[in-house]
């Protein structure tokens, strides 16, 4: 069975009770053009988060220096990499003993190529909409396309899944699925989540 991950999340009210669902991964963004910025969040905000649940920061080309002061201050078990961070890059991350995401938009079968150069770079890969943004496009790819997808990499399947789009997700099958990425299609506003919408789908 999949991990849930709700990405997004901003608001310490609005933490503090999403925390208290059965999901096992809370999103944090820390790329400042995002609607759902993260990082004026108060660390003291995270304490209600049970230790079931994992924090995973979400960087868009940022610097290694910040990437680490970030998961020092939030305590984050994971990074998620949304930019155009080589795997060079993702390697001294996760050397440094970080859980390492990386996504990669994808549109067709030729943007799977790709993920060759980060085979033992990454932890895990995020498969998401192609968009002219950084994700959070509430819009979803063509799953499909995955069935081509042949690494060795586990991944999370991300783009504008919404409570529709989770009745596809379980007849959704491939053997390195690990996690499901839920953000703009659960959210009462951005980086505020309905709780009510996420219970119809855990």
């Amino acid at each position: 069975m999949y991990k849930i991950k709700v990405c997004g999340m901003k608001c310490p009210e609005n933490i503090t009770e999403i925390s208290q669902l059965p999901i096992d991964m809370l999103g944090l963004i820390f790329h400042e053009k995002s609607p759902r910025y993260a990082g004026n969040l108060d660390p003291e905000a995270l304490q209600s988060v049970p230790a079931s649940i994992q924090k995973v920061g979400v960087f868009v080309n940022a610097s290694q220096e910040t990437v680490l002061e970030t998961i020092k201050k939030y305590d984050l078990q994971l990074v998620q990499l949304h930019g155009m961070e080589s795997p060079v890059f993702c390697k001294e991350l996760k050397k440094k003993g970080i859980t390492v995401i990386k996504a990669f938009p994808v549109e067709e079968e030729e943007d799977l190529k790709k993920t060759v150069f980060y085979e033992g770079a990454c932890d895990y890969f995020l498969f998401d909409t192609k968009t002219s943004q950084y994700g959070g496009s509430g819009q979803t790819f063509d799953w499909q396309i995955l069935s081509a997808y042949s690494g060795k990499t586990p991944f999370f399947l991300s783009g504008g899944i919404g409570i529709k789009e989770m009745e596809a997700v379980k007849a959704f099958r491939h053997p390195l699925l690990y996690a499901v990425d839920l953000n703009s299609k659960f959210e009462m506003a951005p980086g505020v989540k309905d709780p009510d919408k996420l219970k119809k789908v855990l």
